[in-house]
């Protein structure tokens, strides 16, 4: 399983950076970051009554996918696709940093967060202490925990380390048993993730949030993740309780992004002042 293999090499990413003097680079770098923005207050005010909160997604390459856009080949500028985004009315960023897997970077994190100001989540593989103080160094305001790739007492370890940095976290669930463990044994989690990929076969099924979303208690924020691509699918999730909802691939290979965010989320957000920088076309 893709899964699988990633944390494997991350794992091995890891052991490479364990060491007192990466950990002080980072801490440095920590201490001249400002402080974190509300990424859960953001979701949490974007709420409309047409439409979840937008989570914009910057991702230059997928496993499954390949790359977004042909053109990624030569030119990404996660800074310029950031900036329409802003423009179009997202009310939060995430970056994919991982490179092995989805050509990411934490340089391109930091880049987006001095060019934007928007609170952004740090789309990346957690399976060490270090990867926090590396995402509170490198700007991101969230972090995010998958619960099929952790066991139960690194997720709680985990939660516990971000919000000790000042990061929101969003947990991520595909089922109904990953559900129960978050809010047996997170019950202070706020942001709860559904995904709809399924992690063995990549498929997408919106019914996974219409299911999920049942079983949480009304005082989480919901975000449907993959497969939302069209305006139903976007009344389908928010029928289902979602809040907020997360959206990279349909975003990112549309000709124009702030049209195909006006078909999303029509008359539910406010254009900001019009990006600088490439055309995106």
């Amino acid at each position: 399983m893709i899964l699988s293999r990633i944390l494997d090499h991350k794992k091995a990413e890891l052991r490479r950076k364990q060491n007192r003097g990466y950990l002080s680079t980072m801490q440095t770098r920590i201490a001249d970051q400002p402080a974190p923005l509300g990424f859960i207050k953001a979701l949490e005010s974007g709420q409309s009554t047409t439409a979840p909160a937008l989570i914009a997604e910057v991702k230059k390459a997928s496993p499954s996918k390949g790359l977004m856009r042909p053109e990624f080949q030569d030119l990404f500028n996660p800074v310029d696709i950031a900036k329409h985004y802003h423009a179009a009315g997202a009310h939060a960023l995430s970056v994919l940093t991982d490179q092995e897997f989805f050509q990411g970077s934490l340089d391109f994190l930091a880049s987006v967060k001095d060019a934007v100001n928007l609170p952004t989540l740090n789309k990346e593989f957690m399976v060490g202490d270090i990867q926090f103080h590396e995402a509170r160094a490198y700007g991101a305001d969230c972090v995010l925990l998958i619960v099929a790739g952790l066991d139960r007492i690194q997720l709680e370890d985990f939660f516990v380390l971000a919000t000790e940095l000042g990061l929101d976290v969003l947990i991520e669930t595909h089922n109904e048993q990953e559900l129960d463990t978050v809010l047996e044994r997170i019950p202070k989690a706020k942001l709860i993730g559904i995904n709809n990929r399924d992690l063995k076969t990549f498929s997408t099924d919106l019914g996974v949030t219409e299911r999920l979303a049942k079983r949480i208690p009304s005082d989480k924020l919901i975000v449907s993740e993959s497969g939302i691509h069209k305006r139903d699918d976007v009344l389908r999730i928010s029928e289902a309780g979602a809040h907020a909802m997360l959206i990279g691939e349909s975003l990112l290979r549309a000709t124009s992004i702030e049209e195909k965010i006006k078909e999303l989320l029509p008359k539910s957000v406010t254009s900001r002042e019009e990006p600088t920088g490439t055309r995106w076309v």
